[in-house]
């Protein structure tokens, strides 16, 4: 998968659709992310954090991020 041109310098990603937030730098086929940028419903976060995609209520993928919602830390 390559990286949006949109998003070249930001590593999160959140899909407004189901409140999912994907690592553009881990993302797999099964993230979606070609699908999530032609249904233009995404959001950057600002600061680019875990901890900031959190706080605006998204949930970590579970392909990419794996480790994250093991850990509890989104």
């Amino acid at each position: 998968m390559t990286r949006p041109t949109r998003f070249e310098e930001h590593q999160y990603l959140g899909d407004k659709r189901v409140q999912r937030v994907h690592d553009l730098d881990a993302a797999t086929d099964a993230c979606a992310v070609d699908e999530l940028m032609a249904s233009e419903k995404f959001a950057a976060f600002g600061p680019d954090t875990l901890a900031e995609a959190a706080n605006r209520g998204y949930r970590p993928c579970r392909h990419c991020l794996p480790r994250a919602r093991e850990e509890g830390a989104a």
